[in-house]
């Protein structure tokens, strides 16, 4: 930290009476070496930060604090005020006051230095000596870590009392996140963090979890186990603070508290053992937590990050309370793509899965606007419509031909982003908001040369790598706060541009252009296989990537204006094959409803509604519980759909809206023909397969008290899908 602050970056008796003008004194002191380029521009961001939420803490702390373009290199700032200035603190004005300025494109080494003086920033000890140092140097060499406090193990009030180990010393809070978590986990001494969730007992820790015994954690001979997410807007001081004070907290009440910190320089993951190990969980936070499904299913406090910090030992007791009441969140639907991220380890083709999906999940909206828009421009219009004037030079408030015109020109205006913004998102799941440009500029080039949907993929995978290439280059200090804003959105849209146009925008065009002709040459025998091969792919996942796959095969030819007659059939045949498992699965539970417990069948009753609005996921609950028997039901039913829909040669112009939008398909009888056929298959398969099971002791018949023939009875064990 020693170039961040320095004696001329101290004002140990600053005058300033208001926030801003303490935020001003220091700033000046910050343009005087040059550290900020633009007063003005600065103070106006900081001020745009303290508008999202009081940087003012307990204890007679200031923390103001900003990314900017105007900072040339990360500064730090103190002053020292007599009178105290009030920075919106619960308990009064604050009389340490830290301005913090960060480059807007600052490394992660810089940024885990400031936000170490956050955590520091806990420490009693440190904040006292602060308050009682006698000159600007001392006051520097202290912050810069030089001549660190005695440590008495005390934490300021915001940590709500004081612990013997609560410090450990002034503990070396410089080391990146990830370590000061690791720092905080029971047992830190380098053991597995598996093993340390378990306690450093060497027991497995999904069997230390709590499993449904209702015992309480200190009952069965171990502490209590929270896991804890803290976060805030800028991600450099309150995430840091929140995460010390919450470590502190817990010691002091014996818990064994993990924290991740999700901050400017990025964060790591938890390892799932210990978040499978934990009893409780914490969010403490301003901004979105990034995979939050991977604490579902435990007792969760949900608060702002300051609550953290003010009062670590209540959210503590809070998130205890809760789990001896079994109170848990429920399991919450996955995250995008793109709020995953890549897991550690995780090999090449796993990551280019999910970047794929990344820019397909922002694409399907698209597809379904626009889709449903143009189809309910055809059904008001007729077939004719695509050739209507513009509805800008011509439009009939009382003609049903201008409203038809209207539905298919703003359908065809959202199509036209598809394959941008697949682009677009394809990058922005490799490289985050930085390729967005490259991916958007690649996308539209793509559109430009005629290489469509292919020429898209390949624009988002390119401009994901550009990036990820030019932030790979060392950056002199003078050019990090353009860097985002000006040369990676410059140098990436350029290199991406020249890629498009010059190098494989005409190879990848007349990929398209192929696989457009052979499409259009499929009958017979070829187009029915097609239709079956789709149907299986939409059954086996039910949602997951080969049904994207499948779908997103099927959406590409028809996103566009006037889409071939092959692309309409196959995505009618696609349609219709998802539309099969869940529809199936409700028949079964309703003409076999003993073969299915009580949830089962609720679940049916649901499966209806799910399955004739074309959403394939209704069939999951049955698919997990008995995988093996629902999932290659599904599948047959599937293909026999699939290969009925392209043999009658039904046809669909809309990329969603299941049964809704039958008066826009072609064939429309026939295609109602092929969807029943695959469902009759799914269910004589499913109750087939199910009713070769061994019933159950006990359970085959309804007993004398009205019990549940598909509920187990006490003490006889279920039976396990094979």
């Amino acid at each position: 930290m020693s170039d961040m602050i320095t004696a001329d970056l101290v004002d140990l008796d600053l005058s300033a009476d208001t926030k801003e003008a303490a935020a001003r004194a220091l700033a000046e002191r910050m343009v005087a070496l040059g550290r900020v380029t633009d007063l003005d521009g600065f103070l106006a961001d900081v001020a745009a930060r303290e508008a999202q939420m009081p940087t003012g803490l307990d204890g007679g702390i200031g923390i103001p604090h900003c990314r900017s373009e105007h900072v040339t290199e990360p500064t730090l700032a103190f002053g020292r005020s007599t009178a105290g200035v009030d920075f919106g603190a619960a308990d009064g004005p604050a009389d340490l006051i830290f301005l913090i300025a960060a480059p807007a494109g600052a490394d992660d080494a810089h940024l885990t230095i400031l936000s170490s003086l956050a955590r520091q920033l806990m420490n009693a000890e440190f904040t006292a000596a602060l308050r009682s140092a006698g000159d600007a140097a001392g006051a520097a060499a202290l912050i810069r870590g030089e001549e660190p406090a005695p440590a008495t193990g005390t934490t300021t009030g915001a940590t709500e009392g004081t612990s013997e180990d609560a410090t450990e010393g002034t503990r070396d809070t410089g080391a990146v996140p990830a370590a000061a978590s690791a720092e905080a986990a029971p047992g830190s001494t380098g053991e597995d963090p598996a093993e340390a969730a378990a306690g450093g007992t060497g027991e497995d820790p999904a069997e230390a979890a709590p499993g449904g015994t209702g015992e309480d954690p200190d009952e069965r001979g171990r502490p209590f186990r929270i896991v804890a997410v803290t976060s805030c807007p800028t991600g450099i001081a309150h995430t840091y603070m929140a995460a010390e004070s919450l470590e502190n907290a817990g010691r002091e009440a014996g818990v064994d508290l993990v924290v991740e910190t999700q901050g400017s320089a990025g964060f790591t993951r938890l390892d799932p053992a210990v978040i499978a190990a934990a009893d409780g969980v914490i969010f403490a936070h301003d901004v979105p937590v990034r995979d939050k499904e991977r604490f579902a299913g435990k007792a969760t406090v949900d608060t702002g990050v300051k609550a953290a910090i003010n009062r670590p030992g209540e959210l503590i007791g809070e998130v205890r309370d809760r789990a001896a009441r079994g109170e848990v969140t429920s399991a919450s639907p996955g995250a995008t793509p793109v709020e995953r991220g890549g897991e550690t380890g995780e090999g090449y083709g796993t990551k280019l899965r999910k970047w794929l999906m990344s820019g397909v999940s922002y694409m399907v909206p698209f597809v379904a606007a626009g889709g449903l828009l143009i189809a309910l421009g055809f059904a008001i219009g007729g077939y004719e419509i695509n050739k209507a004037p513009s509805v800008m030079d011509h439009f009939v408030w009382n003609q049903a031909d201008s409203w038809g015109a209207l539905l298919f020109q703003i359908g065809g205006v959202a199509f036209a982003f598809l394959v941008p913004v697949l682009a677009g998102y394809i990058a922005y799941g490799m490289a985050d908001r930085p390729g967005l440009v490259p991916g958007f500029v690649g996308g539209s080039i793509a559109l430009t040369v005629n290489a469509g949907f292919l020429g898209g993929l390949a624009a988002g995978l390119l401009s994901g790598g550009v990036v990820l290439a030019i932030q790979r280059v060392p950056i002199p200090k003078a050019l990090r706060g353009i860097m985002p804003v000006v040369v990676i959105p410059l140098i990436s849209a350029a290199v991406v541009g020249f890629l498009m146009f010059v190098v494989i925008g005409k190879p990848i065009a007349s990929a398209q252009s192929g696989m457009t002709d052979w499409l259009n040459g499929l009958s017979g025998t070829n187009a029915i296989l097609l239709g079956a091969l789709l149907g299986l792919m939409m059954c086996f996942d039910l949602g997951g990537p080969v049904n994207k796959v499948a779908y997103t095969f099927a959406t590409a030819g028809i996103a566009v204006a006037s889409p071939s007659d092959s692309a309409m059939k196959i995505m009618a045949a696609v349609m219709a094959a998802g539309m099969v498992p869940p529809l199936a699965m409700a028949l079964a539970t309703t003409v076999r409803g003993r073969l299915f417990n009580a949830a089962e069948r609720e679940n049916g009753k649901a499966a209806w509604v799910l399955g004739a609005s074309f959403i394939s996921e209704g069939a999951i609950p049955f698919a997990a519980a008995d995988p093996l028997r629902v999932i290659p039901s599904s599948m047959v039913g599937g293909a026999v759909t699939g290969a009925l829909s392209m043999a009658f040669g039904a046809t669909l112009r809309a990329p969603h809206g299941g049964i809704f939008v039958v008066p826009l398909i072609g064939n429309p009888l026939l295609y109602l023909v092929a969807i029943a056929a695959g469902v009759c298959v799914t269910t004589a398969l499913v109750i087939v397969l199910k009713g070769l099971r061994k019933p159950v002791t006990g359970a085959a018949a309804q007993g004398p008290g009205g019990a549940d023939p598909a509920a187990p009875t006490p003490g006889a064990k279920q039976p396990v899908a094979a």
